[in-house]
């Protein structure tokens, strides 16, 4: 084989298979763009009936083309809770019957007119001011890239097959006994999991039988190692997750793992029921017997696994133990991972922000007692500063996850969004601030207690109830979307700020007052511009909510 021969073979494999990836990255960014909160929306309403949530998970990982995206997602709602673990494993089947429509299209043939799907598509895409046929010609650009890529790498596989070499150690893998069997089951495992994309190594796989580089047995053996190297996706995607989180990554292992274990024993009976049952339109074409393969395994995956999905829970919560002390909910960020799904990765930042939100709450009742009850309960006091420190690595790292949503190919709604989360996280990082402020406003307001005017004192506690509520009601807004609440927050902010001038109003009336001291005065006056403060932070969470500037 001459060096030109060579340069021809690789440009057309690297540079076919490239294409290819990024087609399909393409294809999942626009249709994710187009209908990410409808997506979303249909794996969030799925309910404990195991066959709904099989046809869900095959309905979405059909349209977005990725059994991998569709189980970060599945993960991404169960580390958020709007999923329960029992749901996720019915989502995550319907992947393995959704993922197979891949392979099918590589076998239809349709690839020559990749090109022209390429080049219309690309044309809208680069042209069109429209956001919504912008991202709709992006998803039919990835598409037309996919085919192109095929095209590519089949006409740089065709002079492999002439090379009696390379045919010589693709023998090497060939699945003729249970050792070739176990080698070409660990070739496809590795190389997927390297790719992280079983729909590249299986249309290599139906490139590399059709060529007749491979047989039919080496294929659907590669096949099913290519079915465990998908999984790899899913569990880097789960890295740093809840415990919940990793018990659903696990379970796309585990389904994966034992069916193939299952199938290993009885390949060859497993190649003698694909032979009996396979229609004979497609007997004659080997790429439409290796997709047929493909659905048959993960259909037979579905069926021994659907109807023991809560023995499967059982056996996740035995592997994978609740922990005994409370889990520190953070959020944790894979570049690889959840943010490769920007509708979902925008809830889960929103999730974070939601915990965020209850720290504050929680640290406003901690200072309310300090406030009754000053230096009574040190390791209240010691949590409360814990949790200014917590909230500060919180809003750091979801400023980080954001700015890597930020840079994928997003629609107007989601940037918008990201950008409110922004804003919020900061002002509640900022109300987390005031709080240890007012801790120690009130460590040096206690030890003038003598000194302190009981009026003082009461309209003290008064304001903070007063902005707690107001806390309380913003936040509660804030988790429903309710749009027309937030904005009549405007009133109630308004109405603190006047009660905290009226409180600095009544003390400086005072100061002439026998007892009276400087040092009491700025104390007093610090505390009542913190409440404002706070008060000014709520009010800008309400206007970030409700979108306005």
């Amino acid at each position: 084989m001459t060096f030109e021969q060579i340069l021809q073979i690789a440009s057309g494999l690297i540079g076919g298979l490239c294409v290819f990836l990024l087609g399909m990255r393409y294809m999942s960014d626009g249709m994710q763009a187009v209908a990410g909160n409808r997506l979303r929306r249909m794996i969030a309403t799925v309910t404990d009936n195991r066959f709904k949530a099989c046809a869900t998970g095959a309905a979405v990982t059909c349209l977005i083309q990725s059994s991998s995206v569709t189980a970060v997602m599945a993960i991404s709602m169960v580390n958020i809770g709007v999923m329960t673990l029992k749901q996720s494993i019915g989502v995550l089947l319907g992947a393995d019957i959704g993922t197979t429509i891949t392979a099918w299209i590589v076998a239809l043939h349709v690839t020559q007119h990749g090109l022209l799907i390429l080049g219309v598509a690309g044309f809208l895409y680069l042209f069109s001011g429209n956001e919504r046929i912008k991202f709709t010609a992006m998803f039919f650009l990835g598409i037309g890239m996919i085919f192109f890529g095929l095209t590519l790498m089949k006409n740089g596989m065709e002079p492999l097959s002439a090379s009696e070499g390379f045919r010589a150690w693709f023998c090497k893998f060939s699945a003729d006994d249970y050792s070739g069997l176990f080698k070409c089951v660990l070739v496809g495992s590795v190389t997927t999991a390297l790719m992280q994309s079983s729909s590249a190594t299986i249309a290599i796989t139906i490139l590399l039988a059709t060529t007749k580089v491979i047989g039919f047995n080496t294929a659907v053996a590669l096949v099913l190692g290519q079915n465990i190297g998908t999984t790899i996706t899913a569990y880097l995607a789960a890295l740093g997750t809840s415990t919940a989180s990793k018990r659903t990554a696990l379970a796309h292992i585990l389904i994966k793992v034992f069916g193939v274990a299952i199938v290993f024993p009885f390949f060859y009976l497993f190649l003698d029921l694909l032979a009996s049952i396979m229609p004979t339109a497609i007997k004659g074409d080997v790429g439409k017997q290796i997709a047929f393969s493909h659905t048959i395994f993960n259909a037979i995956i579905v069926l021994l696994f659907l109807p023991v999905t809560g023995l499967l829970v059982k056996l996740l919560v035995f592997i994978i133990p609740t922990r005994q002390k409370k889990e520190v909910q953070r959020l944790i960020y894979l570049d690889a991972g959840r943010t490769e799904t920007p509708s979902i990765a925008i809830q889960e930042s929103g999730s974070a922000i939601l915990k965020m939100r209850d720290s504050v709450d929680q640290m406003m009742v901690w200072l309310g007692n300090e406030l009754e009850n000053p230096n009574q309960n040190q390791e209240q006091r010691e949590r409360l500063i814990r949790r200014e420190e917590i909230l500060d690595v919180m809003q750091k790292e979801i400023v980080e996850f954001i700015t890597r949503i930020l840079q994928k190919n997003l629609p107007l709604n989601v940037i918008t969004e990201a950008r409110q989360q922004l804003r919020i996280a900061d002002e509640y990082e900022s109300i987390s601030d005031y709080a240890v402020i007012l801790l120690k406003l009130s460590d040096r307001l206690a030890a003038l207690n003598p000194c302190i005017c009981p009026q003082d004192m009461a309209n003290i506690k008064t304001l903070h109830a007063k902005v707690c509520n107001y806390l309380k009601s913003v936040g509660a807004a804030l988790q429903a979307g309710d749009t027309r609440t937030l904005l009549a927050t405007h009133s109630e902010g308004s109405r603190i700020t006047d009660r905290a001038k009226q409180f600095r109003e009544e003390h400086l009336s005072r100061i002439a007052q026998a007892g009276t001291s400087p040092l009491q005065t700025l104390v007093i006056i610090d505390i009542l511009q913190s409440y404002r403060k706070i008060r000014a932070h709520v009010l800008n969470i309400a206007e970030a909510a409700a979108g306005e500037k």
